[in-house]
C-alpha cells in the first residue's frame, strides 16, 4: 500500500492536561480556605529558614566564643577537664578564637560547606568529654546526665542543624553547575 495521508485532526487537536496531582510538581486545588496561607507560608519558610539558621549557628558561636575569650564562660572548668594534657587558660582562650572565627564565617557566608564541617568536627570534639571527663557526664545511673552532661549532648542537635545546611548548599551548588 502507498502511503496515505494522515488525517490532520490528530496533529491539531489540543492536549489533555490531567489534573495535578500530589507529587506532579503542579498546584493542587483545595476547598480549605486555609490552603493558600499555608502554601505561602511554607514558600517564605523554605526560602528564609537556610538563612536563620546559619545566622543563629553563627550568634551561638560567637556568643560562646567571645565568653571563652573574655573569661566569662561558665565551661572553662569543663574544658580544663576535657583536655587535662593542655593548660585551661591556653585551651580555652584558644577554643573562644576558633568559636569566634568560624561564628563569623558563618555569619558572612564565606565558604559555608567547609565552615560547617569544621563547625560539625568542633561539636563532635565536645564529645571527647565522656571519655577524658566521665564522672562529669552522668551521675550514678549512667541514663541520668548531669548538666554538664546535657550541655555537650544538645551538641547533637547543632550538629544536626549543621549538616542539613551542608546537604542544602551542596544541593545548590550540584544545581548551579547542571544549569
Amino acid at each position: 500500500m502507498v502511503g496515505t495521508p494522515q488525517s490532520t485532526a490528530l496533529m491539531t487537536r489540543t492536549a489533555e492536561v490531567p489534573a495535578a496531582t500530589p507529587g506532579s510538581g503542579g498546584p493542587i486545588p483545595s476547598r480549605w480556605p486555609g490552603a493558600a496561607l499555608l502554601d505561602r507560608a511554607e514558600d517564605i519558610n523554605q526560602r528564609i529558614a537556610p538563612t536563620l539558621l546559619r545566622l543563629a549557628l553563627a550568634a551561638v558561636f560567637v556568643w560562646f566564643g567571645a565568653l571563652k575569650l573574655v573569661g566569662a564562660s561558665p565551661v572553662h572548668e569543663l574544658i580544663g577537664a576535657t583536655l587535662p594534657f593542655v593548660d585551661a587558660d591556653l585551651s580555652v582562650p584558644a577554643l573562644g578564637v576558633v568559636e569566634v572565627v568560624l561564628g563569623l564565617a558563618l555569619a558572612a557566608g564565606v565558604f559555608p560547606r567547609i565552615t560547617l564541617l569544621v563547625l560539625c568536627g568542633h561539636l563532635t570534639g565536645t564529645f571527647l568529654t565522656f571519655v577524658t571527663a566521665s564522672e562529669l557526664m552522668w551521675s550514678a545511673n549512667p541514663l541520668e546526665l548531669t548538666a554538664d552532661g546535657e550541655f555537650v549532648v544538645k551538641n547533637l542537635v547543632l550538629i544536626t542543624a549543621a549538616l542539613v545546611l551542608i546537604g542544602g548548599y551542596t544541593r545548590r551548588a550540584r544545581e548551579r553547575r547542571t544549569a
